[in-house]
């Protein structure tokens, strides 16, 4: 009955987006409703109208069997219209999606565009999404956070990997494992960071986190191998702190929202359609007229361009999403549309090297100088990595690698930690985006206040990662529930940009 409700529900409020309607790209031409749409079709006989929809869904069908895989991923007929469309098909997006379908099941049509999808069309299995953040993350998940939102996202992001085979497992297949290493996060403080370490720590156990404080000879004692001769204080996340594979943890979320009738298509959003109701009256516009969106136009991986009109959009797509919003005005209107969403790609380097002298078993090491390293492997491996200072950040053009970086700025800094790691030797390393927010580095969670069919779930700046599960049920809350009943990310929404309140985060690496 929930699922019946909640799609009518959203089919009434969106009912003008049941049909299909070609819409202009020249924002010039925007000033006037009619432009819009299709002038030989807005006042079409209804019989006319359904002839042509019924010769376009037989053309797509016989298209679909003349060419199973040329419309998209899933070898069904191209999504036209969908009551959620979802922008980004990395692990947010299909962690959204997996939550909205769980939660309706048949009562909602939802479609994931991602561009970076990487399809082996004779099997149909997924290969890799190649530039995806999701997949070139380091998978670290911990609750040493100074905003009790985030400790309370990670804490059940961090339940959800325990029990991930009770939420993802597909009937008929194996359960998802996402290989969880429990092997905790130690953050180092000088005397310079003590206090506030201090500060992060009361916080943390108030909302029950399982984190301790170690002085020097404690840290000592359960790590040797560390030096800690400028250390005065560190702070050990155990249960629930350590790392997992962000590969496994976004298939397993992508194969189950598929499952459950999910949509995936292959394609880059280049435009937004917009859609005047003088029924609703706008704030900031001198005619009282609300212009709305509820379509966009995707080119697909193909070469065709596509239209799908939705009922609610979301933009889940990482370093892209500010561009994306771009696109529907957000930055370049009036009133709150004047206000952009502050997200865009950072790149940060991952370095696999070798260290034969190197602790076998070692927790993820957050050092005061910035840098971070982690066991990759049994034998010796390790990854690390530091964000660069903001005078030196790298361009985003591409993902190639600076491997002075390492010489420069890392690894004088390992040899000082682990004296055993001044043999290290780099092995490989690749690069990645941070969808990075430059207002607060805190994640924009929620609706956009000009548009009641926008939401937002970007700007993780590093954490999305440990933080989408959580962040996929937070969205499903806010649609279908008109708000957060689990935990509270009222502060994450884009009325503090507005407002102009930035929420700042202490434990930034």
């Amino acid at each position: 009955m929930y699922t019946r409700k909640i799609s009518s529900i959203l089919r009434s409020n969106f009912n003008y987006n049941l049909c299909a309607q070609r819409f202009k790209h020249d924002s010039s031409e925007r000033k006037s409703p009619r432009n819009h749409y299709d002038p030989d079709t807005v006042n079409e006989n209804p019989i006319d109208r359904c002839k042509r929809f019924l010769k376009r869904d037989f053309n797509e069908i016989v298209k679909t069997f003349n060419d199973p895989f040329d419309q998209y991923e899933d070898n069904k007929l191209f999504p036209k219209t969908v009551d959620v469309l979802i922008i980004g098909g990395g692990v947010m997006g299909s962690s959204i999606a997996y939550w909205l379908q769980n939660k309706c099941r048949d009562g909602l049509n939802i479609a994931v565009v991602e561009k970076d999808l990487s399809v082996n069309k004779t099997i149909l299995t997924l290969q890799e999404y190649e530039k995806a953040s999701s997949v070139l993350s380091c998978g670290g998940i911990r609750q040493q956070f100074s905003l009790k939102e985030n400790i309370q996202l990670s804490q059940f992001s961090a339940e959800f990997l325990r029990d991930i085979k009770d939420y993802l497992t597909v009937p008929d297949q194996d359960p998802p494992e996402v290989n969880f290493n429990p092997s905790g996060y130690l953050f180092l403080a000088t005397k310079k960071g003590a206090d506030t370490m201090l500060e992060n720590h009361k916080v943390q156990k108030e909302l029950g986190a399982c984190v301790e404080l170690l002085t020097p000879d404690m840290i000592k004692e359960k790590y040797p191998w560390l030096n800690v001769d400028d250390i005065e204080l560190g702070s050990f996340g155990s249960l629930n702190s350590g790392w997992f594979d962000p590969w496994s943890l976004l298939n397993a979320f992508r194969t189950k929202a598929k499952s459950l009738g999910t949509y995936y298509v292959e394609g880059e959003v280049t435009d937004f359609g917009f859609k005047f109701d003088q029924s609703i009256s706008a704030e900031g516009n001198p005619n009282k007229e609300y212009e709305g969106i509820n379509s966009v136009k995707i080119n697909l991986a193909n070469g065709e361009t596509q239209q799908i009109v939705f009922g609610i959009c979301i933009i889940a797509a990482g370093a892209n999403s500010g561009n994306i919003a771009r696109k529907a005005k957000v930055g370049e209107g009036k009133g709150f549309l004047s206000t952009p969403l502050p997200v865009e790609a950072r790149k940060r380097y991952v370095y696999y090297y070798h260290a034969p002298k190197g602790p076998s078993l070692a927790p993820m090491v957050i050092d005061p100088s910035g840098i971070y390293f982690r066991p990759d492997s049994f034998d010796n491996h390790y990854i690390c990595g530091k964000s660069p200072m903001p005078d030196d950040e790298p361009d985003t053009a591409n993902l190639d690698v600076d491997h002075e970086f390492f010489e420069k700025e890392i690894w004088s800094n390992l040899a000082h930690r682990v004296p055993a790691f001044e043999e290290a030797k780099v092995k490989s390393s690749w690069a990645g985006y941070y969808d990075y927010n430059w207002y607060d580095q805190n994640a924009i969670v929620g609706p956009h206040p000009s548009y009641f069919n926008l939401f937002f779930a970007t700007g993780f700046s590093g954490h999305g990662i440990q933080q989408a599960p959580a962040i996929g049920r937070a969205i499903m809350e806010a649609i279908t529930e008109n708000g957060y009943s689990s935990i509270d990310l009222t502060r994450f929404g884009f009325g503090r940009l507005i407002a102009e309140k930035p929420l700042y985060e202490k434990s930034i690496i």
